[in-house]
């Protein structure tokens, strides 16, 4: 199967003006042609052109009610989750050898602190065999109102081909016998080939398989803002959109944060901490230097390094270390613990995820730690102003997920 792409394509792509006009509710119904870029041909449409505005409430209201977890909801289809996420790409080789039982504990260990949502994908390694392992442990040594808090999201990313019911409902069945589950808490669904049209097709069969009782909610991840409303007008019920989002890369609050406020769609980040170039570890180093400064040793410091780069540069990225620094001083707790509240802050922002390389190292006091630390206005102006020195990343890469599909 095909991986995902690692590499930053810098090259500029061209922009689309967004139309000026502000989508329009009125009676409960936004309508979804005033989002619509002005250079945009008429969508092929497969039903109507609205989306009910009945939504869960926004991710700064649930917080303030129970702020470790967040309801995703789209019409009657409804998740709630962990608002901080154990990220399971790590388990898919490059960052150190897994072993099973130590994985499995420590999964155990994260949920045990309450950080129960896990997320991976059908081609993260053994990541939905180790999960299936681990929900079976919890349905044997946890009491029920433990499992109940425990959410399994999964990703299907097949190739660009002809999206027929049987071969769709295939894939399917493999990630829930892998993760050895009746029904996927959430399958979110990626698409390499905009130009295919195939990927409105694979939402319609999935969606079937939501009412039939294999998946309780559809998802997307690495979908732009155009392709996450021209879904919409489809009428196909996705509940989140999973993208890269971090101080680094504001581009999710160009364009995709606003649709998703007025549609209630809410956003699920990665890339959160960058890997974790985003910690002490790297706070004063130099990485222009060969060997100066800690080895880019794993494929997400690679990937976020080219981000880095793209931003800014080596330089202007310790002047952001810094900041954050003072600000993790202030309140006692870690970089990448501020770096993810900011992003939690952010508006449409359900959840964000914490990469976890199972047995071989934790993190989780400084997961835990973001749900106890309020970045007040200084905190939040003075990392602002160093971000917003860098470059506008959609301007550089395209919008989200465009760093996946440009040549």
């Amino acid at each position: 199967m095909k991986m995902l792409a690692l590499a930053l394509h810098a090259s500029p792509p061209q922009l689309q003006t967004m139309s000026n006009s502000l989508l329009n509710c009125k009676n409960g119904v936004v309508n979804l042609k005033a989002f619509r870029p002005a250079t945009q041909k008429p969508f092929r449409r497969l039903g109507g052109s609205s989306v009910r505005c009945e939504v869960a409430p926004t991710p700064a209201m649930t917080t303030a009610v129970e702020n470790r977890r967040v309801t995703l909801k789209n019409g009657n289809d409804s998740l709630d989750i962990c608002r901080v996420l154990n990220g399971m790409w790590q388990t898919s080789g490059g960052w150190g050898e897994i072993d099973r039982d130590d994985a499995v504990e420590a999964m155990l260990r994260h949920a045990d602190a309450g950080l129960s949502t896990f997320d991976m994908a059908d081609h993260y390694g053994p990541a939905e065999d180790l999960y299936g392992i681990f929900i079976n442990r919890v349905r044997r040594e946890r009491p029920p109102e433990f499992l109940d808090k425990v959410r399994g999201l999964t990703k299907w990313v097949p190739p660009p081909v002809k999206m027929k019911r049987g071969y769709v409902e295939k894939s399917i069945d493999i990630s829930r016998k892998r993760m050895d589950v009746a029904s996927l808490d959430m399958l979110q669904f990626h698409w390499w080939d905009y130009s295919n049209l195939g990927y409105l097709d694979a939402l319609k069969h999935l969606t079937d398989l939501k009412e039939e009782g294999k998946i309780k909610t559809v998802a997307l991840t690495n979908f732009d803002t155009e392709r996450l409303q021209k879904i919409l007008e489809n009428e196909i019920p996705v509940v989140s959109n999973q993208v890269q989002h971090s101080i680094v890369d504001m581009r999710p609050q160009q364009g995709m944060a606003e649709l998703c406020r007025l549609t209630g769609v809410q956003l699920i980040t990665y890339g959160t901490i960058m890997g974790g170039l985003l910690s002490e570890k790297f706070l004063d180093t130099n990485l222009t230097i060969p060997f100066a400064g800690p080895p880019l040793n794993t494929p997400s410091l690679q990937k976020y390094k080219r981000m880095v780069d793209a931003w800014g540069g080596w330089s202007l990225f310790q002047t952001l270390l810094q900041a954050l620094k003072k600000v993790a001083a202030k309140h006692m707790v870690s970089i990448p613990t501020v770096a993810a509240r900011y992003i939690l802050d952010q508006p449409s922002v359900a959840g964000s995820m914490v990469g976890v390389r199972l047995g071989l190292a934790e993190h989780i006091k400084d997961s835990n730690d973001i749900f106890s630390v309020t970045l007040d206005e200084e905190d939040v102006n003075s990392i602002s102003e160093v971000s917003r020195r860098g470059r506008d990343l959609k301007q550089v890469i395209g919008d989200c997920g465009d760093e996946y599909r440009r040549a």
